[in-house]
């Protein structure tokens, strides 16, 4: 499991290291034409690195051009559940927000389908708050069985759960989970996340291990920016990510920065994560492994997304809705957070295409069951 190679790190002296980095440190980096190592990571991610965004910059987009082309995946989340059994400090699902709760039926889930596939998409990503009883695998189960014959790539961020209850729902057509240690700071952590079964920081911590043991097609990795020293929580992410690509090499991964956003009850951020810092992030990352996908979702405000996708981006949300219903059946609905980026798919897609590129609706893997609009498409030839 990850927890042994993370316990032989000190959160104080990896953020020393990733703080002493020199201008030296940060050309070795760029200049380096072999694999790039962790200490490379830490130089690019370090203040000595934010002198050399430009340079980051164009090299970034040249690997992601070279191993991705010019294209851009579209998702977006479906909120089934706002139940949480979680208090955590910066959710606005928290358990101890009184705030009034929904879970969709079946046929409200849908409705919602229909909804979002009038917009386009072929992915989706189910979401829940984490309550076991309510929206435990059977519900998750159930879900995916309704949602795969609209969406050729089925994603999901809910609880963490045992690797058999992962194979469940693998073999139901779930392809991707997402699941962010929102910080590695062990201390800290417990401190966001004093009641529920969050509060297991090594449980959490080995979920991806126990995806990559049920063979998932992909894993999604990050944290939520804000809670902790930014930097340093980007190179636990980073060792986490060389980890799990060595041990389940079958897996492919991804990578996300969200920034926390206003919410109703939430502490306010420790730690402000600027736009050139997010765009340095973004750039380390892609320099570090050519081969991640990274992810920038609608908590980012349109001017930013506009112009930084070129740099190392791969994937967008866009039109989300982060409250259960909130496409068709009940738009009112209590936010998990207010986003930032509120134009429509097709807004943003012309936009996309007006920079040369391509945008995807679907993931690129393989789709082994066609949807019933191909089905249904297919009888009428």
């Amino acid at each position: 499991m990850f927890t042994k190679l993370f316990d032989k790190y000190n959160w104080e002296e990896v953020k020393q290291s990733i703080y002493s980095k020199t201008k030296t440190d940060v050309e070795h980096a760029l200049n380096k034409t072999s694999k790039r190592d962790l200490e490379d990571f830490k130089a690019l991610i370090s203040p000595a690195g934010s002198n050399y965004i430009e340079q980051m910059a164009q090299l970034s987009h040249q690997l992601t051009q070279k191993r991705f082309g010019k294209t851009i995946q579209f998702y977006t989340p479906l909120y089934l559940s706002n139940e949480c059994q979680n208090i955590c400090t910066y959710c606005g699902f928290s358990f101890d927000n009184k705030i009034k709760r929904k879970t969709l039926t079946d046929s409200e889930i849908l409705v919602e389908a229909e909804a979002i596939k009038t917009l386009g998409y072929d992915h989706i990503l189910l979401v829940t708050g984490e309550a076991e009883k309510t929206v435990g695998v059977p519900y998750l189960k159930n879900a995916i069985r309704l949602l795969r014959n609209y969406f050729s790539h089925i994603s999901m961020e809910v609880q963490p759960l045992d690797q058999n209850e992962y194979e469940e729902l693998i073999a139901e057509g779930l392809n991707t989970v997402l699941v962010y240690q929102e910080t590695y700071h062990k201390d800290d952590y417990k401190l966001h996340h004093p009641k529920g079964k969050k509060s297991n920081f090594n449980y959490r911590l080995e979920t991806p291990d126990r995806l990559g043991n049920a063979e998932i097609y992909k894993i999604g990795l990050g944290t939520l920016i804000g809670l902790e020293d930014w930097r340093t929580d980007s190179f636990f992410t980073a060792l986490h990510l060389n980890y799990l690509e060595k041990k389940h090499w079958k897996t492919k991964y991804s990578i996300s920065f969200p920034r926390m956003r206003p919410a109703e009850g939430i502490i306010e951020p420790k730690v402000i994560m600027y736009d050139k810092e997010m765009v340095q992030l973004i750039c380390a990352y892609r320099i570090f492994n050519e081969e991640v996908e990274l992810s920038l979702s609608t908590r980012e405000n349109e001017k930013f997304r506009d112009n930084v996708f070129k740099l190392g981006i791969t994937s967008m949300s866009a039109g989300s809705k982060t409250n259960p219903g909130g496409y068709a059946v009940d738009p009112e609905s209590l936010e998990q957070f207010e986003i930032s980026d509120e134009r429509s798919p097709q807004q943003i897609e012309q936009l996309i295409k007006k920079q040369g590129y391509e945008v995807i609706w679907k993931d690129w893997d393989k789709i082994l069951t066609p949807s019933i609009y191909e089905t249904a498409a297919t009888k009428k030839m």
